[in-house]
């Protein structure tokens, strides 16, 4: 009886590991594989240069309501200026799984740190969705901080933007210096262009969906009542 109880509660500490992975959750009675699934990270943070065109179409479509587009995906271009006023540009992108640290919040831990401070920074994002209310207060405070950053931040969507404390959050972040702009169908075009993974030869031409340009203005019409 106590060895099925023990084994009962190993899958039961598994099976959220197991799942916020993706990982087939067949086969637990299998030692090595129930010890491997428990191992397992239950958050991790993907980076890259170029994202699946799927996760593109799905995760960026600037939809009212966003049903199942539980991740954010961030792509961002970092130039660096230089006192002799040359420009260096590093490009890339950052997905999570909002099970803990979010994009935003690793695109501080892990690209910020490698800026120099004696150098001028202009950092744009390109993000599915934008900041929730805590990743808005950790980046007006970054701004605070970091006085030779500048950030603009293009939105597909807003995020929770009813709330009271998702409201808030975004006019303390533009206060502290962030623009804040929601994706308009060119900006779609220019992500779909340098952050999204073309096939070989000749690169597929950007194809809208349909509504892209009405959700854009009821984003932004939403988004201007917030900042007002």
């Amino acid at each position: 009886m106590a060895q099925k109880e023990d084994a009962t509660a190993a899958t039961a500490a598994a099976e959220p590991a197991a799942s916020q992975n993706g990982e087939d959750l067949e086969n637990l009675d299998d030692p090595e594989k129930l010890k491997e699934l428990i191992e397992l990270p239950p958050f991790e943070i993907v980076t890259g240069e170029r994202l699946p065109v799927n996760f593109f179409k799905f995760q960026f479509r600037n939809v009212e309501y966003s049903s199942g587009r539980n991740k954010t995906f961030l792509c961002y271009v970092v130039e660096a200026q230089g006192k002799g006023g040359q420009v260096q540009a590093t490009r890339g992108y950052l997905e999570d799984e909002h099970a803990a640290a979010h994009a935003e919040e690793a695109f501080f831990n892990t690209v910020l740190p490698a800026c120099d401070p004696a150098l001028r920074y202009t950092v744009t994002w390109y993000v599915s969705s934008s900041p929730c209310a805590t990743c808005a207060d950790r980046i007006a405070r970054t701004l605070g901080q970091t006085k030779n950053l500048r950030l603009l931040i293009l939105a597909g969507r807003l995020l929770q933007w009813e709330e009271p404390d998702v409201r808030a959050a975004l006019r303390r972040l533009a206060e502290a210096g962030c623009r804040l702009r929601v994706m308009k169908p060119q900006d779609f075009e220019y992500v779909w262009q340098h952050f999204v993974e073309q096939e070989e030869g000749e690169a597929k031409a950007f194809e809208p969906w349909e509504d892209v340009q009405e959700n854009f203005l009821y984003y932004e019409e939403k988004l201007a009542d917030i900042l007002k």
